[in-house]
């Protein structure tokens, strides 16, 4: 989130912006038709700057930096996803976290269940002698 607040004036004057799809205290959201546009600008070689003051943002409202930092987060969206990422919604989809258990074989399911009881095992045998030397520290408190 951007470190920049905007007033209302400022608001109104960013949401009289084609470009502009929604403006709140901290952000802006732009249409999707405007991300393709300055991706493929900036792809031929269009700086980014250049690229939103011609598409008539003021760039003293939004900061100097915010240029580079949506196209450099566009065009990585554009070159993994195309054109259809700017009209979906990505977030919450697509995990890259552990993989399924469905895909694993016969064998690697044993072999993981093998180690989780051997590690089980282990976890019961350290908490009986954890048990044991403080029922000893109990006795010989008293």
């Amino acid at each position: 989130m951007s470190k920049i607040i905007f007033n209302q004036f400022q608001r109104k004057q960013l949401e009289s912006n084609p470009n502009i799809s929604h403006v709140s205290d901290r952000s802006i959201s732009y249409k999707a038709e405007f991300k393709i546009k300055a991706v493929k600008e900036n792809l031929k070689g269009k700086g980014p700057m250049d690229i939103f003051i011609d598409h008539g943002f003021d760039v003293n409202i939004i900061g100097s930096e915010k240029p580079g930092q949506c196209l450099k987060r566009w065009r990585k969206s554009y070159q993994e996803f195309g054109e259809e990422s700017f009209f979906k919604e990505r977030r919450g989809m697509g995990s890259s976290g552990r993989p399924s258990s469905k895909e694993m074989t016969v064998e690697e399911k044993l072999k993981k269940a093998e180690a989780r009881i051997a590690f089980l095992e282990m976890e019961n045998d350290f908490l009986k002698k954890l048990e044991e030397l403080e029922r000893q520290a109990e006795k010989n408190k008293y």
